[in-house]
């Protein structure tokens, strides 16, 4: 028994060697959308697409760190709202509807996130923010085609 928990705790101390990416690129363009959708992006979306992540304690303890660091880059590589003003306006479109999706079917903010971060959950207050964002008027202030002046789809 004692020689298993030997191996178990030197395997343990062995994948702490294996080096995982915190890092944060550069901001290259601050999201420049409405106060309060940013206020709602920042407090459940910001640590996972953004490169303004807030590396907690256990993101540095293996092999969670691993699971942290991969969904980090996952949602980078979806959208980064640290380059939001680089993205051209159809696709900041398609986002924000794939996002709105996303919350509103309850798979974002990622439930494992939620648990540890409850700040993150959103309320339905929040939900709202988001939505009228995502379903809304363009940036350039013309109105989803989709939808009539009341929101409602068509």
């Amino acid at each position: 028994m004692k020689k298993w928990l030997r191996l178990l705790l030197i395997a343990v101390i062995g994948i702490q060697l294996y080096p995982v990416d915190r890092t944060n690129p550069p901001v290259q363009s601050d999201f420049s959308g409405p106060a309060e959708v940013k206020a709602v992006l920042k407090s459940a979306c910001f640590d996972c697409h953004s490169n303004e992540t807030q590396w907690p304690w256990y993101s540095y303890v293996a092999p969670i760190s691993w699971f942290v660091a991969h969904h980090v880059e996952e949602g980078r590589a979806e959208f980064n709202l640290s380059e939001w003003d680089s993205i051209d306006k159809m696709r900041q479109k398609k986002i924000r509807g794939e996002m709105w999706e996303e919350v509103e079917d309850g798979e974002m903010p990622l439930p494992p996130y939620i648990w540890l971060h409850s700040e993150a959950k959103l309320s339905e207050a929040q939900k709202k923010v988001l939505e009228e964002w995502a379903e809304g008027e363009d940036d350039d202030g013309e109105h989803d085609d989709e939808h009539d002046n009341d929101g409602e789809h068509k």
